[in-house]
């Protein structure tokens, strides 16, 4: 098996991608069924989830930093998904509610979006494949399980520090990436496999466009809560 081609590339919509999608949803469904029963998650449990996250992200990222494997434009953790997974380890770990947040919005809008179209070149059993998957899978049962399992609750100012953490970081991406010759975040370029954003237009016009929907989204994301909230 080799590090850096792969013998047989990953392909979107095979059996190799249905299945961890699979293995996604069965995992919303019992986190969803373990809330609907008033079961709140154990510190113990959030924290075995943390070191989970942490271990897959600190494996990842060292595959790509060995001198085979090296390729400035995918080696740092620089991704939103990145960001998304150093949220949930501190908002699993510590229950800090802007981590929360950032992991709430994040975690289920844009890890989902890279599960159904994922920048992926290996494909099962490389490992690359299962830290991928399992990476990505972790940040998303670790957003429903703080927002159903926990205390937490999202709310405007949540909304607010997320979007606003969310184009400062877009900002310092387009400049890094000018520099380095990298596209991280996808801001300077679109991504070379399909996506969302090949129906958003052309760069830099789509930008606005994700942000427009990005923004509309987690305003819908964040009203149900505050509603329940001044219900109760």
């Amino acid at each position: 098996m080799s590090l850096t081609a792969p013998d047989d590339p990953f392909s979107p919509w095979g059996l190799t991608h249905w299945l961890p999608i699979a293995l996604l949803l069965i995992g919303i469904a019992v986190l969803i069924c373990a809330a609907r029963s008033g079961r709140k998650a154990s510190m113990r449990q959030r924290v075995v989830l943390a070191w989970l996250i942490l271990l897959l992200e600190t494996a990842s990222h060292a595959l790509g930093l060995l001198p085979s494997t090296f390729d400035p434009a995918h080696a740092f953790p620089f991704h939103l998904c990145d960001l998304a997974a150093l949220a949930g380890i501190i908002a699993l770990g510590t229950g800090a509610r802007r981590a929360a947040g950032l992991l709430y919005f994040w975690g289920l809008t844009l890890a989902p979006q890279a599960v159904l179209t994922p920048a992926l070149v290996f494909d099962f059993p490389h490992p690359a494949y299962w830290l991928f998957w399992g990476s990505h899978l972790l940040v998303i049962w670790a957003a429903v399980l703080m927002t159903w399992l926990t205390a937490f609750r999202p709310d405007w100012r949540s909304y607010a520090v997320t979007l606003a953490a969310t184009v400062g970081w877009c900002v310092v991406m387009l400049g890094f990436n000018a520099a380095a010759g990298t596209n991280y975040l996808f801001v300077n370029a679109k991504p070379e496999t399909a996506s969302l954003l090949d129906l958003m237009g052309p760069w830099p016009w789509y930008l606005s466009v994700e942000l427009l929907i990005v923004a509309g989204l987690w305003a819908a994301m964040t009203g149900p809560w505050t509603r329940l909230g001044a219900s109760r």
